[in-house]
């Protein structure tokens, strides 16, 4: 690790090992919550009983659920692991909770189009690309120019879950205004050329390998969000376009 501080390696080793951007975060807050809760005492100092203490401080002081709970237990064994490189039998021990199977909440068709008619612009465009498509909220904003192809009808989604790609099928319904939001996006890859924006932000440092790669027509953000061109601010903007995806109207359902 080239970084002194705690959280810079946990980061620096999550990107490394490509995990993903969700992951990286949940990783840092964890580990972050686990040694302030222990009055910032370094994580080689601490063992079994404080890792126990602290998991069980989640179950009966916050009532966590058994996935928040594996949750924080793989951001601490991945701690231990990966970033300081401790391979301790207690790891071993550390028993996790049994997941709780529930019912899903499904709408109905009718539930659906009430919703929809709530919402207008990028927004609604966004949720009837989710539901058409079965994409994820992140997978979704983070589709290029490129990944839709009008011409084979099919959208490609890169780097889903798992680090897999995969292709959908692109529905007709949407077809039109999809052509509208990329009219939309390329006036803004547009503008921000003539104001000498640097471009997206591209994985892997891609652009190291094919220069300003990041600055073309195909690699822009099919949202039409401007991005910037350091993997940090790329990162920051996923995270704002996230959230304002999941502000959506509760339609009086």
């Amino acid at each position: 690790m080239q970084s002194a501080r705690l959280l810079d390696q946990v980061r620096e080793r999550a990107r490394y090992l490509h995990y993903s951007l969700r992951t990286e975060e949940a990783y840092i807050y964890w580990v972050r919550f686990f040694v302030r809760w222990h009055g910032l005492r370094h994580p080689r100092d601490m063992g079994a009983p404080e890792v126990q203490s602290f998991l069980t401080m989640l179950t009966t002081e916050r009532h966590a659920s058994s996935s928040t709970h594996n949750q924080a237990l793989s951001a601490i064994l991945f701690l231990y692991r990966e970033v300081i490189g401790a391979e301790l039998p207690w790891l071993e021990e550390l028993n996790r909770p049994g997941y709780t199977r529930r019912i899903p909440t499904v709408l109905s068709p009718e539930e659906v189009t009430r919703l929809l008619q709530q919402m207008d612009g990028t927004a609604r465009l966004l949720a009837r690309l989710l539901y058409g498509t079965g994409m994820r909220l992140m997978e979704a904003l983070r589709l290029r120019i490129k990944d839709v192809d009008f011409d084979k009808q099919v959208i490609v989604i890169r780097e889903a879950k798992g680090n897999k790609d995969r292709v959908v099928m692109l529905p007709r319904s949407l077809q039109a205004d999809l052509r509208s939001q990329r009219a939309a996006a390329r006036s803004q890859w547009d503008q921000d050329r003539r104001s000498g924006h640097v471009g997206v932000d591209v994985p892997h440092a891609l652009e190291k390998k094919y220069p300003k790669v990041g600055q073309t027509w195909g690699w822009f953000w099919a949202e039409g969000v401007r991005g910037h061109h350091d993997e940090s601010a790329g990162r920051d903007l996923h995270r704002v376009r996230a959230s304002s995806g999941r502000k959506l109207p509760s339609a009086g359902l």
